[in-house]
C-alpha cells in the first residue's frame, strides 16, 4: 500500500482479511491518505483510526508520518494475533504497559507480558520485532 503512495491510518484486526488462497487483503480504505502527507513537510495532521490502534503522536494531536502510524498499528495487530490480547489499552503516557516504550524501558513491558505466559512463549526475535515496530 505504501509503495502505491497510500497510507491506511486505520489498520486493525477487523480490517485484515484473508482470501480463499490465504492472501492478505487490507479492507476499509476510508481513512487513506497520501504517503507524502498533506503538509509541505510531509506530515498528516488529522486524527483518524481506532483509538486502541493509534500511535502516540496521533493521540497527542501532533503532525505524524502516515507510514509510521501504520507500522505502529501493524505491531499491535501482530501482538494481538500472537497473544489474543492487546499489548496495551492505548498508546498514551497514562497507560502503564505503553509508558515503558517512550522511556526506553521495553524490557519492563516484556516482563509484564511474560509473567502471564509460559516460559519462552515470546521468542527474542518476536520481542525485537515488536519493540522496533513500536519505537
Amino acid at each position: 500500500m505504501h509503495a502505491n503512495g497510500k497510507v491506511h491510518r486505520d489498520l486493525k484486526l477487523d480490517n485484515l482479511l484473508l482470501d480463499k488462497d490465504y492472501k492478505l487483503i487490507v479492507a476499509d480504505l476510508g481513512f487513506t491518505a497520501p504517503v507524502e502527507g498533506r503538509t509541505p513537510e510531509g506530515f498528516l495532521e488529522t486524527k483518524r483510526g481506532t483509538p486502541i490502534y493509534l500511535a502516540p503522536e496521533v493521540h497527542a494531536g501532533v503532525p505524524y508520518r502516515g507510514q509510521h502510524v501504520d507500522l505502529f498499528a501493524a505491531a499491535i495487530c501482530l501482538f494481538n494475533m500472537m497473544t489474543q490480547v492487546p499489548p496495551f489499552m492505548m498508546a498514551v503516557p497514562e497507560d502503564e504497559l505503553y509508558s515503558d516504550f517512550p522511556q526506553n524501558r521495553a524490557h519492563l513491558f516484556w516482563q509484564k507480558h511474560e509473567a502471564s505466559r509460559a516460559p519462552g512463549f515470546f521468542s527474542e526475535e518476536f520481542k525485537d520485532l515488536i519493540t522496533v515496530m513500536f519505537q
